[in-house]
């Protein structure tokens, strides 16, 4: 018996302003900073990533190699691209204390 299942595309369902921003709140919420980076640039390829480069202000591969797995961006590089995509971040106390 075979199943065929279609290939997963988050970017299929990044479609909205309130929803890129649930996902992006869910990915910063892990410790692992490449997770944000990767759902980053998931929205990015969704909204154009020539574009959000361009609103960015960086040029479309600088825009790919700081959203790559392993980079460290600059927290402004970072905020440039959250500007880009048209949401902001909001900070909240922890549930648990962080140690």
């Amino acid at each position: 018996m075979s199943n065929d299942f279609a290939t997963f595309n988050v970017a299929d369902y990044l479609d909205n302003d309130e929803v890129i921003a649930e996902y992006l709140t869910a990915a910063a919420e892990d410790a692992d900073l490449d997770v944000l980076l990767a759902a980053l640039s998931e929205v990015a390829k969704a909204r154009g990533m020539a574009q959000v480069a361009a609103a960015a202000g960086l040029g479309r591969e600088s825009l790919y190699k700081a959203l790559a797995p392993g980079s460290h961006p600059r927290f402004e590089t970072i905020s440039a691209v959250l500007r880009a995509l048209h949401v902001r971040i909001s900070l909240s106390p922890a549930s648990t204390p962080v140690e």
